[in-house]
């Protein structure tokens, strides 16, 4: 009876696959990120968060919160990327500066090439 009815449980629920990873991405234009502004981009499965300082530095970071995985935003009002969940804050270096965020943000590479913003997630 149960080898029976294997097969067809292995159809209605198939095996996991790992998603391939993706090390680089094109993340926007620096056209779209004037100084002291932030946007969440797409990175493979995962969001990415990009912050243009006032300065004119382009650094970027994951997106997700590492305290329960939310993702966070940049708050120009503030300067710093903010976690709506929690109430949690990270400087523009990905540090965690409040609420209960155990670490910082997982900081990706960044190169500009011809206004083309690209980010790179170095193993």
């Amino acid at each position: 009876m149960v080898s029976a009815l294997y097969p067809a449980f292995r159809f209605v629920i198939p095996p996991e696959v790992a998603e391939a990873p993706t090390n680089t991405v094109h993340a926007g234009d620096l056209a779209e990120l004037p100084p002291g502004s932030g946007k969440v981009f797409r990175f493979g499965s995962k969001p990415g968060i990009l912050v243009r300082t006032a300065t004119g530095e382009v650094r970027a970071f994951s997106a997700i919160c590492t305290h329960l995985n939310c993702t966070v935003q940049f708050r120009e009002d503030m300067q710093n990327i903010w976690c709506a969940c929690h109430n949690g804050r990270f400087d523009l270096n990905g540090g965690n500066i409040a609420g209960p965020p155990p670490r910082p943000l997982e900081r990706y590479r960044v190169d500009i090439t011809d206004d083309e913003i690209w980010v790179t997630k170095e193993s």
